[in-house]
């Protein structure tokens, strides 16, 4: 029998409120996590991501609210707990890195300060040795000068070491579960590579499981097991990294998968007509009918059901649907003569 997974996300929904009612952000999402592994969490701009990872936390702000779902993590649920057990779970068993470090971090106090309020308000060091482990944190995530970089402010930091700095306040308590969230949108390539490399490299060395949370299949790729396609506050997909860059069941994963560069030079990147639809303003049936160049009857009638895709790997999507798949098949080809029976 399998283990129970670190954190299981039963359809979890999220919605903010507003003067025409209540727009969920995060939709019926369901998904797991297990002890030593990357999940990644991938989408275009405005599919529910961020908020996914402020709803595992409980740090959405109104008008935000998690309206269903529970968050079982370690075998209790996160939503039936009070604020201050939840402020015990914050950063000591799930670290957060944050999208953008100028605004996660202080920017009027030093770097040690922060780090070591973070081991302090955790019980994981005291007031004397906090500096000291503050210093060994920086040096973990390859700062060069840490004695330096503790006595500096935000500002005073390149981007890239803001983003180690914010590694390695995630990694203070020795969580058992760290998210990631867009960790090197605003980096160089360079500078990418090497968050990924720390980030692969910690997980390994602390046996941490990590919800990887990206744009860019590529990262995925490279990094996660298992990977959740988000589109429009739903998970349309999800499987094994290989199976689904192999086999991908929803024409959205598709899409992004045709998306990645590496054609021939001179080549015309190929992209998804359209945009993500406004959470409040979504297309009857599957959401991403009106961009979907396989769409038929069925998608603008309701959402589609999770369909198997795969061994440990499903997709909404009603072209997996063994019933309608085999009707479309016999509309879409030609009769056959009789004198060829």
């Amino acid at each position: 029998m399998n283990p129970e997974p670190l954190l299981a996300v039963e359809h979890l929904t999220t919605v903010f409120d507003t003067a025409s009612g209540a727009v969920p952000a995060v939709n019926d999402v369901s998904f797991e996590i297990r002890a030593g592994e990357t999940l990644g969490l991938v989408g275009e701009s405005g599919s529910g991501k961020s908020v996914t990872a402020l709803s595992l936390l409980r740090l959405v702000l109104p008008p935000g609210r998690i309206a269903a779902g529970r968050l079982r993590f370690k075998g209790r649920d996160l939503l039936t707990l009070d604020e201050r057990e939840m402020q015990r779970v914050r950063g000591a068993e799930i670290g957060l890195i944050f999208q953008e470090p100028m605004t996660a971090l202080n920017p009027v106090l030093r770097i040690g300060a922060q780090i070591a309020e973070t081991l302090t308000v955790h019980g994981r060091a005291t007031r004397g040795d906090a500096t000291g482990k503050a210093i060994a944190l920086l040096r973990a995530v390859r700062i060069t000068d840490p004695e330096a970089c503790i006595a500096s402010y935000p500002h005073q930091l390149s981007g890239g070491m803001r983003q180690r700095v914010l590694i390695a306040m995630a990694l203070a308590c020795q969580p058992s579960l760290v998210i990631a969230d867009e960790p090197t949108t605003a980096l160089d390539v360079t500078i990418q590579a090497e968050i990924l490399d720390l980030l692969r490299e910690m997980k390994g060395a602390l046996d941490l499981s990590l919800l990887l949370i990206t744009h860019d299949l590529g990262v995925v790729a490279e990094t996660a097991d298992r990977v959740a396609v988000m589109y429009a506050g739903r998970i349309v997909e999800t499987g094994p990294v290989r199976e689904i860059f192999a086999n991908p069941g929803h024409p959205y994963t598709r899409g992004l998968l045709a998306s990645i560069p590496g054609g021939q030079p001179g080549q015309r990147l190929r992209a998804i007509e359209g945009s993500v639809p406004p959470l409040g303003d979504l297309p009857p049936g599957c959401a991403f009918n009106p961009r979907c160049p396989e769409r038929f009857d069925p998608c603008t009638t309701a959402p589609p059901p999770d369909h198997a895709a795969g061994t440990n790997h499903t997709a909404k999507c009603f072209l997996l649907d063994p019933n309608l798949k085999s009707a479309l098949f016999n509309l879409k080809s030609p009769a056959v003569p009789n004198a060829a029976r």
